[in-house]
């Protein structure tokens, strides 16, 4: 049986993801206390350690836009782009506010968690311990065109979420590909 895209797009969780469990799973054995979703002035971000006021988002790759792993939709194309750049738009928007007041905001890629936990785990550890903590630069993708005659070539569009940088453009081969999950680290490797 084959479901349709509405019928696919309606399965996709928004919270208690795996990319946030297996988060969660890796702070805990670090000795990271933290709450889930709980209320900031700004949102609710994944991971939240209230005190220390520091807020943890997980961005899937697709809905968020990522620079590496985002698929631009073949069909609905106005629909999908307006979608991303709201996506874009309400994470900047985010990120500043509670940035403004006070907040240390890690944002990752889904993908960072399957394939870097430990570089994560010790990012959010950062934030909570380092007195001149910065974020990394953090590229999104907020457009995506086709290039007419080019096969599968596209350009895609890319801002920075934090910064006042110039927006960039870059060509490439329209690719589906997924990162490759790795298995749950031990906790020995944490």
């Amino acid at each position: 049986m084959t479901l349709s895209r509405s019928e696919q797009m309606s399965r996709i969780r928004g919270k208690d993801t795996s990319p946030e469990r297996l988060l969660r799973s890796a702070l805990w054995k670090a000795g990271l206390r933290f709450r889930l979703q709980a209320r900031t002035p700004h949102g609710r971000p994944d991971v939240v350690f209230p005190k220390a006021q520091v807020a943890v988002f997980i961005d899937g790759c697709f809905w968020h836009g990522c620079p590496e792993h985002y698929v631009r939709p073949r069909t609905r194309n106005e629909f999908w782009s307006a979608k991303l750049l709201e996506n874009v738009e309400r994470d900047r928007r985010q990120t500043l506010q509670l940035e403004a007041e006070g907040w240390r905001v890690s944002r990752f890629w889904e993908h960072q968690i399957f394939e870097s936990l430990p570089e994560v785990v010790e990012t959010v550890r950062a934030a909570l311990e380092q007195e001149q903590w910065s974020p990394p630069i953090s590229w999104r993708v907020v457009r995506v065109d086709a290039i007419p005659g080019e096969g599968d070539m596209e350009q895609r569009w890319q801002e920075e979420l934090r910064r006042a940088l110039p927006q960039r453009s870059v060509v490439v081969q329209r690719s589906t590909k997924k990162w490759k999950r790795t298995q749950r680290p031990s906790s020995s490797t944490l």
